[in-house]
């Protein structure tokens, strides 16, 4: 999924909740109490707007399969939206007892009551569930980010490991370089040596005849 619709959605579900209580404060209040908490709830209407906004442009800038997941859950938050503009509207009319007079005609004020109620119960309810659902997939989240974190900590150890084994096999392959280079120094002076003693036995081999040659001349001529 996507880190920052995660937090725009969990940000939204605090936000809901928090609305969904305040309208239901809101009912049993009058006066000027009313209007400041009515005040203050149209400010985070328009702050559930904005996140509404922001998850929408989120979701459609990531891939098509994840999108169409993100874009349903969207739905149903600007179905939850609507819901708590429709109460807010109930709060502000003129007249916030009318609804309940057309509804009268068909039910009992008790059943309009617990209506109301059980609708915003349902409705925080949802919310809350849906802030825990948000900090799971956060928890969830952070532990893959943890785990990934400590596979690539892993993963660079092996490495550097790796490097140092490298390291360590190039010095080793100097130093057999280096044998290897002064093994054929020493057998380039040895083989001059051999070439050089060679010489001096043919040479001395050949004062030698010259000088029996030289002896059976004189012994053999009267």
């Amino acid at each position: 999924m996507s880190e920052v619709f995660d937090g725009y959605e969990r940000h939204y579900c605090e936000l809901s909740a928090n609305l969904t209580r305040s309208c239901a404060s809101a009912g049993v209040l009058i006066g000027e109490q009313k209007k400041q908490k009515l005040s203050e709830i149209q400010a985070g209407l328009d702050d559930a707007d904005t996140l509404i906004r922001k998850m929408d442009l989120e979701a459609r800038s990531l891939q098509p399969s994840i999108k169409a997941t993100l874009l349903a859950k969207l739905r149903e938050y600007k179905n939850d939206l609507s819901n708590l503009k429709t109460d807010v509207k109930r709060l502000t009319s003129t007249d916030p007892y009318q609804d309940a007079r057309d509804e009268l005609l068909e039910s009992g004020p008790a059943d309009i009551a617990m209506v109301s109620v059980a609708d915003q119960k349902g409705r925080l309810l949802m919310s809350t569930e849906r802030l825990n659902q948000s900090t799971d997939r956060i928890k969830e989240g952070r532990r893959t980010m943890l785990e990934t974190e400590e596979l690539g900590v892993s993963i660079l150890q092996d490495l550097h490991q790796q490097r140092q084994s490298l390291l360590h096999a190039h010095s080793t392959l100097h130093d057999v370089d280096d044998n290897i280079g002064r093994s054929k120094k020493i057998l380039t002076t040895m083989s001059r040596r051999m070439n050089r003693n060679k010489m001096i036995l043919w040479s001395v081999t050949g004062v030698l005849v010259l000088a029996i040659l030289i002896i059976l001349y004189f012994k053999l001529t009267p």
